[in-house]
């Protein structure tokens, strides 16, 4: 199977339909200026339902509960509703050297990353919307959310908008909906990059500075202080566009328009994508209330490097099916999924994993956002509960390359 939403229905999910608990309904938010309203992909901003919701697939299909978060994007509705480059190996700019600009301030942070940040504006047959991104190579390779540029990806345009006001057409090299994730290229060369850094070495009370173009505003700095590590966060509007992220918490202020944009360190270096926030708004306007969303580095990069490379980017698979239904501690396997890793590991109907390597899993949403913390072809060990006796096994995650 390749990585497809289950649609909403009854649980637990199998091949069938899953459970959706009942929640407030999202209400589209109105845009800042009366001439605009926002939409769905680029043009919606969601609500922000802290509840339950089914999400996607560890193996085939899983349903699980968790965060459903609106994704901070900028945009207007002014009526009603690629080839893939040739790259051989990986070029993402690492943390390396800090920039002579970067001298341990907020203000020299934002002198030394203003240029390698990028506004989009996407363009659809009738909505139009914006985001942020930023440049991973010099050669025009911009990474981005998938949901800043979806509006374009069926015949639309997309317009990159530089820091110093220059304008240049993208193109999309390739996304991936799971991830959030996107990679967009322009016709120029020379241009300055954002560095990545290793999100693996981020620390709850570091130093946090989000930059990107929150309504519409370019250049946008805000800082704040990384709040959380590893929360589980389902991010979307609906079934369709969600995403699954282990995201890094942040409180510098995100808001529409944001997505895509990098959260930086103290270094200036990159340690995420900003992609969503928290709202308490239902049916009003989106904003910051301190809770924001970033999907950790170390999965963009990898992310961006195979979209580069290929057009196309792998999702790790274990290989269960998960009992969206179970109340207690941990993530219960519904079913398995014949010759995945997890078959091959021992895994068996009824199991309750609860825990991956040193990660605790209370629940199902929490199994499927480690899972996609990793690549696949990576070892896990896997501790579960079986008849009451707690055991271990070690397996090779695979991916969904062979059944896109």
């Amino acid at each position: 199977m390749s990585d497809q939403q289950p649609p909403l229905g009854t649980g637990p999910y199998s091949v069938g339909p899953a459970q959706l608990p009942p929640a407030p309904s999202p209400t589209p938010a109105p845009a800042p200026t009366p001439a605009a309203r926002r939409r769905r992909g680029p043009g919606l901003v969601g609500t922000v339902l802290i509840a339950a919701l089914v999400a996607a697939v560890v193996g085939a299909f899983a349903g699980l509960a968790g965060y459903a978060v609106g994704r901070a994007v900028d945009a207007s509705s002014e009526s009603q509703t690629v080839p893939a480059a040739t790259v051989t190996s990986s070029e993402l700019s690492p943390a390396g050297p800090a920039s002579p600009l970067v001298d341990g301030s907020i203000a020299g942070i934002a002198a030394a990353t203003l240029p390698g940040v990028v506004s989009i504006l996407a363009e659809g047959d009738n909505d139009s919307g914006s985001g942020s991104g930023f440049v991973i190579r010099p050669n025009g390779y911009i990474l981005t959310n998938n949901h800043v540029v979806d509006l374009a990806a069926d015949g639309g345009e997309l317009t990159v908008v530089f820091n110093d006001g220059e304008r240049a057409k993208g193109t999309i090299v390739g996304t991936n909906a799971s991830y959030d994730l996107a990679v967009v290229k322009v016709d120029r060369r020379g241009l300055p990059t954002v560095p990545l850094g290793d999100s693996a070495l981020v620390r709850v009370g570091d130093v946090a500075i989000a930059i990107g173009a929150p309504l519409g505003l370019d250049g946008t700095v805000t800082s704040g202080i990384v709040s959380a590590l590893d929360r589980p966060v389902i991010a979307g509007e609906s079934q369709a566009d969600a995403s699954y992220i282990n995201a890094i918490q942040t409180d510098a202020a995100i808001n529409p328009g944001n997505s895509g944009g990098p959260l930086l360190n103290a270094d200036g270096a990159v340690i995420g994508v900003n992609s969503a926030i928290a709202t308490l708004a239902i049916g009003g306007e989106a904003g910051n209330i301190g809770l924001g969303f970033s999907i950790p580095s170390n999965s963009a990069k990898r992310i961006a490097d195979e979209l580069i490379a290929t057009g196309r980017s792998r999702t790790p698979l274990l290989g269960v099916q998960l009992d969206n239904e179970f109340a207690d501690n941990g993530a219960r396997v519904s079913s398995v999924t014949s010759g995945s890793a997890a078959d091959e590991s021992g895994l068996e109907s009824g199991d309750v994993i609860v825990r991956i390597d040193d990660r605790s899993i209370n629940d199902a949403t929490e199994l499927v956002v480690a899972i996609r913390s990793y690549a696949p072809g990576d070892t896990i060990d896997i501790r579960y509960e079986r008849g009451g006796q707690e055991r271990t096994t070690t397996l090779v995650l695979g991916d969904d390359s062979s059944d896109s």
